[in-house]
C-alpha cells in the first residue's frame, strides 16, 4: 500500500471518529474522550491534510466548528459565522504561531494583543436591535445554532435591554451609545461552588450528579422549560463583538470597555499585553492561578487587539488567524481501574478507592480515586478493568468521571461490598437510607486509627509530630486504643518503635503536653462528631459555653441554634448518649485535659456578633480557613453564598460570581485590606 492509500484510509478513519466524537460532545453532553484525545485526533488530521493536501476534502472536520443543533430547538442562522480557535499547547507553539501573523502582515513587529482566560463553558451569541435582546443561540456548527433566547434571559447577568452609557470623560469612548445592531459573544458557565452545590441537590432528588460544570451548563440551557433553567446557577462572561451596526471601535479593548459600560460581564483577568512575552508571562501566570479562581478554565486565549490587523490577517475556514487558543496541560486523561480496595474510615465507613494504572494529569501522576460508595459504582456502571476518563476535580481530588463503555473487551469485573471488613473481621452493615457500607466493630484498627488523626489534627488538638506512620505504630503495638490514651504514653513506649529518636519521642510528649488546655471549639471538633466540623464547634461552643451543657442538650436545645438542621442536632445527642464516648470524655478529663470555655457573652459581646460574612476570592495574608476562624472568634458567622442577610462580603484575589451579586445586592464589600482592618490586624 502507497503513502497516499494509507494517508487515504488514516483520514477516512479520523473524519469517521472526530464526527462521532464531536456528535456525543456537542449534541449529547455526553463525551467518551477527553478534549486532549480529541485534539490529537484533530491535530492528527490536519498534519495529513497539510500533507495530502488533495485528500482534504470540503466536508472534513477540520472545516467545521461543532455539530448541527438539535432538532427540539429551533435553528438560527449567526449575522456572522461564530468560528472556533485554532490551538496551542506549549510556550513553543505560541512563539510559532506569533512568527506566522508576522509574516502574514509584512514583517510587523509592534502588535499589541489581548490576553484572557478560556472559560470551559457554552458559547452563545446575543443579538440585539435599538439595545434590546432579540435572539440568543448556541454556537452549534458556527453557522447555524439552537435558538435559546427565553433560557438565556433567565440568567440574570445578561442585559435584557442596554441603557445608554453612563458619562465618561474620555474622548475615545464618550460618544459610543450601544449601536442599532449588534451581536455579543459570550460564555456560558456555572462556578464551581455552585456546581457543587447543584450536584447536592441533584443527589439528594434522586437525580444524577452532573460530571462537570460544562455539562451541567450545556445541559441548563438546552432545557425546554425555561422555569427549569432559571433554577440553574448560570452566569456568563462576554468576549467579543461580532456583527456591529450603528458604532465603530478601533480595537477589541476598546470594544470590550464599552460592552462593560453598556452592562455585560467582562472577565476581569482580561489583559492588554504590549508583546508576545506579555502573553507567554500571562499563559504562565493563569496556568499557576487557575485553581484559585472559582470557574474551570483550560486556558487562555491570545487576540490581536487592533481591528485594522485583524481585518488584515482574515480567517481559514474555521478559525480566525487573529486569535489563538493555549491549552493547559490535560486535566482529564483515560487510564484503566486495575483493582478496587476498601478503606476504612474512622466513622467505620468502608470506602472503595480505584487503584488505577498511573497517568499522569496537569502535572501529578494519579494513580488512586475515590469511588465514595456503592450507589455512585452502580451509577457509573464502573467495573474492574474498565477504561475510564479521570480528572483531577479542582486540579487538585482525582475522580473518576465515567467509563468509556466502547472499549469495553467483556473481561470486566463487577464489585461488591466484603460482608466483612477487611481490617478487623466485624460485620459490614448499611443502614435503610444511607448510601454508605460500616463496620461495627468497636476496636477496628482502622477505625481507631482515623479517629486519633483526627483528634491530634490541626483543627483539633494540634498535636505536632504526630504522623499518619506513628499512629499505626501506635495503634498495631497496643499503646493506643481511643484518644485518651496519648496521655498516658510515656518515652519508653515510644524508644520501643523502630525509628524513633529520642529527641523525636520528647518532642512529641511535649506536644501531647500542650495540647492539655485547648478551647471548647476545638475540643468538640477533635472528638470527631458526626457531621460536626470547624464552623458547628464554634456555634456550639459560643451558645452553650461550657462542654457539659452541650453534653445534657437535647434535640429541641440544638435544632432552635441558627444553621443547625436536625440532622446534625441528632448526631450530636446519639454522640453524647453513647457511653464509651462518655467514658472517652471523662478519661480525657482524669489525664489532665483542662477546656477552655469561652466568656461569656452577655459580659464581653463579641464585636462581630450576629453579622454574616461570604467570602470570595483568595487572601494573601491568611488562608480561608483561617479567615473564617478569625470570625468565628470574633462572634461572626460565614456564609457560603450571598442572601438578603448577608452583612459583608470581602473580596480577595480573582472574587468569583459573588462578588456581583453583593454589588447588586447593595451587601457591603471589604477588599482584604478593609477585612484586616475590620478584625484588629492594620
Amino acid at each position: 500500500m502507497t503513502d497516499l492509500e494509507t494517508a487515504e484510509r488514516r483520514i477516512g478513519e479520523l473524519h469517521s471518529l472526530i464526527r462521532y466524537h464531536s456528535h456525543r460532545y456537542y449534541q449529547l453532553d455526553d463525551p467518551e474522550i477527553t478534549d486532549a484525545e480529541y485534539d490529537r485526533l484533530m491535530l492528527e488530521l490536519l498534519d495529513l491534510e497539510e500533507r495530502f493536501p488533495g485528500l482534504a476534502s470540503p466536508d472534513s472536520p477540520t472545516r467545521r466548528v461543532g455539530a448541527a443543533p438539535l432538532e427540539k430547538f429551533s435553528a438560527v442562522r449567526h449575522p456572522t459565522p461564530m468560528l472556533s480557535l485554532a490551538n496551542a499547547f506549549n510556550v513553543e507553539d505560541i512563539l510559532d504561531y506569533h512568527e506566522r501573523i508576522r509574516r502574514l502582515l509584512g514583517g510587523e513587529s509592534a502588535i499589541r494583543f489581548v490576553v484572557e482566560p478560556k472559560v470551559d463553558g457554552v458559547a452563545v451569541n446575543l443579538v440585539y436591535e435599538n439595545g434590546i435582546l432579540a435572539v440568543g443561540a448556541t454556537r452549534g456548527d458556527g453557522a447555524v445554532g439552537e435558538e435559546v433566547t427565553q433560557n438565556l434571559k433567565t440568567i440574570r447577568s445578561i442585559p435584557l435591554r442596554i441603557g445608554p452609557p453612563p458619562d465618561d470623560e474620555r474622548e475615545e469612548t464618550a460618544t459610543t451609545p450601544h449601536p442599532e445592531r449588534m451581536e455579543v459573544r459570550g460564555e456560558v458557565f456555572i462556578d464551581t461552588e455552585s456546581f457543587r452545590n447543584l450536584n447536592r441537590r441533584r443527589l439528594a432528588a434522586g437525580q444524577p450528579a452532573f460530571a462537570n460544570p460544562r455539562n451541567a451548563a450545556a445541559g441548563s440551557l438546552r432545557q425546554l422549560n425555561p422555569k427549569e433553567t432559571a433554577k440553574r446557577p448560570l452566569d456568563i462572561f462576554c468576549y467579543a463583538l461580532g456583527e456591529v451596526r450603528g458604532a465603530s471601535f478601533r480595537s477589541h479593548w476598546e470594544a470590550l470597555q464599552s460592552l462593560s459600560r453598556w452592562g455585560f460581564p467582562i472577565n476581569p483577568h482580561i489583559r492588554r499585553a504590549e508583546s508576545i512575552r506579555d502573553c507567554i508571562d500571562y499563559y504562565h501566570s493563569m496556568a499557576g492561578d487557575r485553581s484559585a479562581l472559582p470557574y474551570e478554565i483550560d486556558g487562555i486565549v491570545i487576540k490581536v487587539d487592533a481591528l485594522s490587523l485583524q481585518s488584515e490577517l482574515g480567517s481559514v475556514s474555521r478559525s480566525p488567524r487573529w486569535a489563538i487558543a493555549c491549552k493547559f496541560p490535560a486535566t482529564q486523561e483515560t487510564t484503566v481501574i486495575e483493582d478496587i480496595v476498601v478503606q476504612v474510615g474512622r466513622t467505620g465507613v468502608l470506602t472503595p478507592v480505584a487503584v488505577m494504572r498511573p497517568v499522569r494529569i496537569a502535572g501529578v501522576i494519579v494513580s488512586r480515586a475515590t469511588l465514595h460508595n456503592q450507589d455512585e459504582i452502580d451509577r457509573k456502571d464502573i467495573r474492574i478493568g474498565d477504561t475510564v476518563m479521570v480528572q483531577r476535580a479542582g486540579d487538585v481530588i482525582p475522580e473518576v468521571v465515567k467509563v468509556v463503555v466502547s472499549r469495553r473487551t467483556g473481561q470486566e469485573k463487577t464489585f461488591a461490598f466484603p460482608e466483612s471488613c477487611p481490617e478487623c473481621g466485624s460485620k459490614v452493615v448499611r443502614l435503610e437510607g444511607e448510601a454508605a457500607h460500616r463496620c461495627i466493630g468497636l476496636a477496628c484498627p482502622a477505625k481507631i486509627r482515623e479517629c486519633i488523626k483526627h483528634f491530634a489534627s490541626r483543627g483539633g488538638m494540634d498535636i505536632e509530630g504526630l504522623g499518619d506512620r506513628l499512629v499505626s505504630r501506635l495503634v498495631e503495638t497496643g499503646h493506643i486504643k481511643d484518644p485518651a490514651d496519648l496521655y498516658g504514653l510515656q518515652a519508653e513506649h515510644l524508644f520501643r518503635l523502630e525509628r524513633m529518636a529520642e529527641k523525636s519521642a520528647g518532642n512529641l510528649l511535649q506536644a501531647i503536653e500542650r495540647s492539655k488546655n485547648p478551647p471548647l471549639e476545638k475540643f468538640l471538633f477533635a472528638l470527631g462528631i458526626r457531621h460536626v466540623g470547624e464552623r458547628t464547634s464554634g456555634i456550639l461552643a459560643r451558645t452553650f459555653q461550657t462542654l457539659d451543657r452541650i453534653m445534657a442538650a437535647t434535640a429541641d436545645d440544638l435544632v432552635g441554634i441558627r444553621d443547625i438542621g436536625p440532622e446534625v442536632a441528632a448526631s450530636i445527642v446519639k454522640f453524647f448518649q453513647e457511653p464509651s464516648n462518655r467514658s472517652v470524655i471523662e478519661k480525657l478529663r482524669s489525664a489532665g485535659i483542662a477546656i477552655r470555655e469561652p466568656e461569656t457573652l452577655q459580659e464581653q459581646p463579641l464585636p462581630l456578633s450576629g453579622k454574616s460574612f461570604v467570602l470570595t476570592g483568595k487572601l494573601n495574608g491568611m488562608t480561608r480557613n483561617e479567615a473564617q476562624r478569625i470570625l468565628a472568634s470574633l462572634g461572626g458567622s460565614c456564609l457560603d453564598s450571598v442572601t438578603k442577610g448577608t452583612d459583608f462580603v470581602i473580596a480577595g484575589e480573582s472574587p468569583g460570581s459573588k462578588l456581583r451579586k453583593a454589588r447588586e445586592a447593595g451587601i457591603t464589600i471589604l477588599d482584604e485590606k478593609g477585612f484586616l482592618e475590620l478584625i484588629g490586624r492594620k
